[in-house]
């Protein structure tokens, strides 16, 4: 733990990074990949859509020792559609018929007890008509667009409509997604979903407003200097807050685990899970989006401007001059008058002296004349 804080501190101030913004197309391939794969899904497989939705009736048994696969036969014969059966903890069985007429309630709920061998006054039966669930779906969904709506405006007017725009994406991404692996998984759509789905578009939009926030901060009278374009600052402003989201991420998905996979999974408290999917889809999915969407989409939008291109140009020249600098500093300059070492020592045999110095040698008393 004190590694990772080492290296969040280190990352805070700058001392080292990673270039996110420029790998943004490899994140958008990937998350363009994960997105295609949500809608074939959604289309191949749909929506396992709860009775909130559709209308039908939920019966629930007294402890059994009926099998779920049996007792999916029984609730089939008895109303002619297909039922999801659910073991709880306790022992009990929670039959869901979808889409059946309400009328036909008593009937099935005397056969499932003919079936089970149980008195029908044990059997518990909750009944919802059609209209109710087209009431529920149409707000569900009026609900998410009222939700979008209120956000793009907040965020044009906190930040700018470039961020607000990214940030949609970045909500829609996630909200594919989410309802994407409910369609491959299976699990049930009910309103504890549609609560999850507006819980982690509130979540994602936390992590992309702390991105924005630092963004909009570093760049403040951004063209009056040389040094940064828009997407270092940006790729900066994504390190800077990397280790802060991640920790806000971890400690919310550490007890929707515990509710999926513990509570769902091993306890087999199966009404959970349709609220604790769509919390750690969405929660990992937007922790994803903030990080590798928003941010590298607002610097692709915002370079775009006119004066934005001249500041990427104006510093791009300053690097490559100082590149060109150093690199001639590197060169050491060789002096005419300096002897080469290959010619230094090459000289051989013997001296040629000067004219005045041979004067006078070979006469006995060595003098001038």
């Amino acid at each position: 733990m004190s590694k990772l804080g080492n290296i969040g501190a280190r990352l805070h101030r700058g001392e080292i990074s990673y270039d996110f913004i420029g790998h943004r197309k490899l994140w958008y391939g990937i998350s363009i990949l994960i997105t295609i794969t949500a809608i074939v899904g959604l289309a191949v497989r749909g929506l396992n859509m709860g009775i909130d939705f559709q209308g039908g009736a939920v019966f629930t048994t007294e402890k059994t020792s009926v099998s779920v696969s049996q007792a999916e036969e029984y609730a089939k014969e008895a109303s002619g559609h297909d039922a999801v059966v659910q073991k709880l903890g306790n022992g009990t069985l929670r039959i869901q018929i979808a889409g059946m007429d309400t009328q036909q309630s008593d009937q099935i709920k005397t056969d499932l007890a003919k079936d089970f061998k149980v008195d029908p006054e044990t059997i518990a039966a909750d009944l919802v008509g059609p209209s109710w669930g087209d009431q529920i779906a149409n707000k569900a969904w009026q609900g998410l667009a009222i939700f979008m709506v209120l956000v793009v405006i907040y965020l044009a007017i906190a930040f700018e409509w470039r961020m607000a725009i990214a940030a949609l994406v970045a909500l829609i991404h996630d909200i594919t997604i989410t309802v994407g692996i409910y369609a491959l998984v299976g699990f049930e759509v009910t309103p504890g979903t549609v609560i999850g789905l507006l819980t982690i578009l509130g979540y994602s939009l936390y992590d992309t407003v702390v991105v924005f926030d630092s963004l909009k901060e570093q760049t403040k009278d951004i063209t009056k200097q040389n040094r940064w374009t828009y997407s270092d600052i940006a790729n900066r402003s994504i390190n800077s807050t990397l280790v802060r989201s991640i920790n806000t991420t971890v400690v919310a998905l550490l007890p929707v685990a515990g509710l999926l996979f513990i509570g769902g999974g091993f306890l087999g408290a199966g009404t959970l899970n349709d609220i604790s999917l769509s919390l750690f889809v969405g929660l990992a999915a937007g922790a994803y989006s903030s990080i590798f969407i928003a941010t590298p989409l607002v610097a692709d939008l915002k370079e775009r401007e006119p004066a934005m291109k001249a500041l990427k140009k104006r510093v791009l020249a300053k690097r490559a001059q100082a590149s060109v600098e150093e690199e001639t500093a590197d060169v050491r300059p060789v002096l005419d008058d300096e002897p080469d070492d290959d010619t230094a020592h090459a000289v051989v045999g013997p001296r040629t002296q000067p004219a005045s110095r041979g004067r006078g040698r070979g006469r006995p008393s060595g003098k001038r004349r």
